[in-house]
């Protein structure tokens, strides 16, 4: 199926590269779990000759994820972490990138402890504020990086705003689109460059399957990436592939109840009077509020709250029950965790403290399960603060 088509998004989740197998007919595609492939003589092949260049499963994934973010190619790697490095290996010594300040704890763990040794050099800045990011751009900047709404504080960029500076600039700009998938926001069609998800999340949905893919909107960005998976390595597997490909039919209707039990379960937050404050930008009060309406056709299941210190974390976290207690998000079942101990423990109290986040914030991904079962769990587990 094209996904130039006018097809709706439900449609080309559950078609573009998931075609029935030319073969069999079998209307589910096959996992195709080979090294290597025969070739009819040397030099002649039927478009594969070795499974870290390139695999069936793989390319299926590849195109319907292109189709679904609106760019020309795919590329998917073996983690969300692999991605962004790939992704980073478009840069050299000497480049510099203007990153969000308020990313995801394995983001900067990367870019600060593993890249500056290669001589990449990143400057971090609030980047609700358009303007920040200009300021910041210098002639060796080569890539803008922003998560929205970004991880745990929920924060939200105006992608059309910084896409503008970044085409006068001449910079790339990359969009992690991981909380609000595809289906509630299109980065692309915003003016992104490259979007990059960790496809371990709402993408596969179900938790049992780790991976990244990058977006691409131009040829040479396309070619770069596919190279690094031949010459890297940092491959999804085709059972992996296999996962997010069934994952991601169901993509529509999974984003549409974890936004409604988002939405019940923000306002229920932002009521209850141990509650401190509540990061949402579904939510009136938060400051994006509306910036999220223009950019967002949805609000999603991701919010962050504050409880008011770490006991009352503890005591609210070893409560729940329905709520799962792991870290991850995005999957069908609602997972519960502690930012400042799990995923952004990396940043150190220093690094944590400068962005706002307390050692009582608790971030909760909110799955599709009776939304009832979830507000009555949360209300008997805050009852223990």
């Amino acid at each position: 199926m094209n996904k130039k088509t006018n097809l709706g998004f439900a449609t080309r989740a559950i078609h573009d590269g998931q075609y029935p197998d030319a073969e069999t007919g079998a209307v589910s595609p096959a996992i195709y779990p080979t090294s290597t492939y025969a070739q009819e003589e040397l030099g002649k092949n039927k478009g594969y000759e070795y499974a870290r260049v390139s695999n069936p499963t793989r390319t299926r994934l590849e195109e319907n994820l292109a189709s679904l973010e609106g760019g020309i190619a795919a590329r998917v790697f073996g983690s969300g972490m692999a991605a962004v490095n790939a992704l980073c290996t478009m840069l050299k010594a000497g480049d510099h990138v203007v990153c969000g300040h308020d990313l995801y704890g394995g983001v900067p763990r990367l870019f600060n402890q593993v890249l500056t040794g290669y001589g990449m050099e990143f400057t971090y800045v609030d980047t609700t504020v358009a303007v920040n990011v200009e300021r910041a751009i210098r002639k060796n900047t080569r890539m803008v990086y922003i998560e929205t709404p970004t991880n745990p504080l929920m924060s939200i960029s105006d992608i059309p705003a910084i896409s503008q500076i970044c085409r006068r600039k001449k910079v790339e700009l990359v969009v992690d689109n991981t909380f609000m998938s595809p289906y509630f926001q299109q980065p692309i069609a915003l003016g992104a460059d490259m979007v990059v998800h960790s496809t371990t999340k709402f993408l596969n949905g179900h938790s049992d399957g780790l991976g990244g893919v990058v977006v691409c909107t131009k040829p040479e960005q396309a070619e770069k990436l596919a190279f690094i998976q031949k010459a890297a390595g940092a491959i999804l597997s085709p059972f992996e592939c296999w996962l997010i490909l069934r994952g991601v039919k169901t993509l529509a209707v999974r984003m549409e109840q974890h936004d409604h039990n988002g939405r019940a379960v923000a306002d229920y937050l932002a009521r209850h009077k141990k509650v401190k404050k509540v990061f949402y930008p579904g939510l009136a009060a938060h400051p994006q509020h509306e910036l999220a309406q223009r950019q967002m056709t949805g609000y999603g299941s991701m919010i962050t709250f504050e409880t008011g210190s770490l006991n009352h974390a503890k005591k609210l976290l070893k409560k729940v029950r329905v709520c799962c207690l792991a870290e991850s998000l995005g999957g069908v079942e609602t997972l519960i965790s502690h930012p400042a101990t799990m995923t952004h423990a990396a940043l150190g109290e220093k690094g944590r403290k400068a962005i706002g986040i307390t050692d009582g914030l608790v971030r909760i991904s909110v799955g599709i399960e009776n939304v009832e079962d979830i507000l009555a769990d949360l209300d008997q587990a805050l009852a223990a603060i």
